[in-house]
């Protein structure tokens, strides 16, 4: 047990405690880098020390060590970062006092700690001197957590299913394969397995070991398999034609070779540069794993619970119908849909789909003004508290946290929302929905430059493509907020182009053709957006004000004033 400034660091059970003793939940990779600080208060380190020993033998970005330090900072309330000092051109240094207490050793009690071949590393130091967090073999943990648990329950056996994954299973990325070996798809394979494994060792829930590069990649069933003692060994196959290049990937169990699908990425050569090329295969690809890598471990958690599965059958059956039924949209199909969904919870009350799907339906009758002044508050809370209580259940869930963040978003809470985006993206580094999400936020934050930046990154991954309009949307709308309407016109074509059925684009098109100086074609933008959404008025056209900072809603202004200009309603 470590105690600093208030809190407690007890290192058996893997918690920071707040003053107060409530637990504060710190992701893996940041609980890593905080325990090397908490091993070494007082001293500067280098920021590639500290990559070397969260990251070992994996590269990433100093991104990923900025963010790390941040949460650590924002869990501390080290807002005027005096706790977590950076000394300039040296590294960060952990500035406070860090006292020992003495605690009960449970692992200590069952077994030697350091007993020979118990599989047990002690801490150690590096040449520089830098503490690293012990690192137990994974048999010597299972032996020691059964030791623990057949104590404490006064059992003589404890047994445990060896087909359910790891908490945090292990995967081993073999090097992408060109089909042909000429040079151009050679170097392509290389660049590609570099953003891959770069992207995939960002994922909070994973672990990645270092294939054995003694040995050439295959794929399955060329050779034997490489698993460098992994849970998962990850094959890629690059091949081509003159038109575009296609990424297929596998996730090989290496306990039984049950093989994971995964669909295959195929890109388009055409006007795009290799730069861009690359990136969009390694995200295509890297998406797919990172959401497959995720269903399994959430599915895997679910197992545990056998009953469970039975009722997960019923509630996804509900989910099925009430989704069914509202497809045509209309407020009697919504109310059905919505009847449906809360009998089903009310049979299954911690069922994290109802809960997800009942949270999203209310948002969208809150949307569609559906419900009157009263019950638009108590369905939003209603919403709020659901997605709330989701998040608990499933942490580390993409979909759980993506509707959590849809919400947010949706209600103004963009603070929240960033903090839950940026979540999500801890378990798909490609999450184009989320990052379009934190583009919203940071727009309506007034931080049109990062919104912009946000927006052309979704659009770098193009992950999934089905929301391509989203982030060409956001770029558009971010160009027209800034008054930069050349600029915006490519983006909101294309964006419309893909998804035309909206009224909103079209305005933002009327005003960017307006601002460009094309008053005609502005003029029947706005005709069309009117088409679909008759009844737009200068007053329901404006988005809602609250948390929007004074730099949105002006920019706001200036929009709604050029679609007046331009023949938009004004009662």
């Amino acid at each position: 047990m470590l105690r600093f400034a208030g809190f407690e660091f007890d290192q058996q059970r893997a918690e920071l405690r707040g003053p107060g003793g409530e637990i504060i939940r710190l992701r893996p990779k940041t609980y890593d880098l905080f325990r090397i600080f908490l091993d070494n208060p007082g001293r500067t380190l280098s920021k590639q020390e500290l990559m070397e020993a969260v990251w070992p033998s994996v590269h990433v970005g100093e991104d990923s060590l900025f963010q790390c330090i941040k949460e650590i900072r924002a869990a501390l309330g080290d807002e005027q970062r005096q706790m977590i000092r950076l000394v300039s051109g040296r590294g960060y240094l952990l500035d406070i006092q860090v006292e020992a207490a003495p605690t009960l050793d449970v692992a200590k009690e069952a077994a030697p700690v350091f007993a020979p071949g118990s599989g047990m590393t002690p801490p150690a130091a590096d040449e520089a001197g830098l503490k690293r967090p012990w690192r137990r073999g994974r048999a010597a943990l299972a032996a020691a957590t059964a030791v623990g648990l057949a104590v404490a329950a006064g059992l003589a056996l404890v047994v445990f299913q060896a087909e359910r994954l790891p908490q945090v299973p292990t995967m081993n990325v073999m090097p992408v394969v060109a089909a042909s070996q000429d040079t151009e798809a050679t170097a392509l394979a290389v660049a590609v397995t570099d953003r891959l494994v770069d992207g995939l060792a960002r994922i909070d829930n994973i672990k990645l070991v270092t294939p054995d590069t003694r040995k050439p990649a295959v794929l399955p069933g060329q050779a034997t398999p490489n698993p460098g003692n992994a849970d998962y060994v990850i094959y890629t196959e690059l091949s081509g034609d003159p038109a575009s290049w296609t990424l297929r990937a596998r996730m090989v169990k290496t306990s039984n070779g049950q093989v994971e699908p995964v669909p295959a990425v195929t890109i388009e050569k055409a006007d795009l540069s290799p730069d861009l090329l690359r990136t969009r295969l390694a995200a295509g690809v890297g998406h797919q794993l990172a959401v497959r890598i995720n269903t399994l471990i959430e599915a895997d958690n679910q197992r545990a619970d056998p009953a469970s599965a039975a009722r997960g059958a019923a509630a996804k059956a509900a989910i099925n119908q009430a989704t069914a039924s509202i497809m045509q949209t209309s407020q009697e199909r919504f109310r059905v849909a919505q009847t449906m969904l809360e009998k089903a919870l009310q049979d299954d009350p911690d069922n994290v789909n109802l809960q997800m799907a009942l949270a999203a339906l209310q948002l969208r009758g809150v949307q569609m003004a559906w419900y009157d002044a009263l019950g638009t508050a108590t369905a939003e809370k209603n919403a709020q508290t659901m997605l709330q209580r989701a998040q608990r259940a499933r942490p580390n869930s993409i979909a759980v946290l993506e509707a959590h963040c849809r919400f947010l978003n949706a209600t103004n809470q963009f603070i929240e929302s960033l903090v839950t985006c940026s979540r999500a993206m801890a378990f798909d580094p490609w999450d184009g929905m989320a990052l379009y999400l934190i583009g919203v936020g940071q727009l309506q934050l007034g931080r049109f430059e990062d919104a912009l930046a946000t927006f052309k990154q979704a659009d770098r991954f193009d992950t999934p493509r089905v929301s391509r309009w989203t982030w060409l949307l956001g770029v558009g709308w971010t160009y027209v907020m800034m008054q930069k309407y050349h600029e915006a016109l490519p983006w909101l074509e294309r964006s419309i182009a893909i998804t035309p059925a909206s009224g909103r684009p079209l305005m933002l098109l009327a005003a960017a053709y307006d601002g460009a100086g094309n008053s005609d074609k502005a003029k029947a933008a706005l005709a069309k957006a009117m088409e679909i959404r008759p009844g737009s008025t200068a007053t329901n056209i404006m988005l809602p004000s609250k948390n929007s900072s004074h730099a949105f809603l002006a920019a706001g202004l200036k929009i709604r004033d050029q679609l007046i200009a331009l023949g938009l309603p004004n009662p």
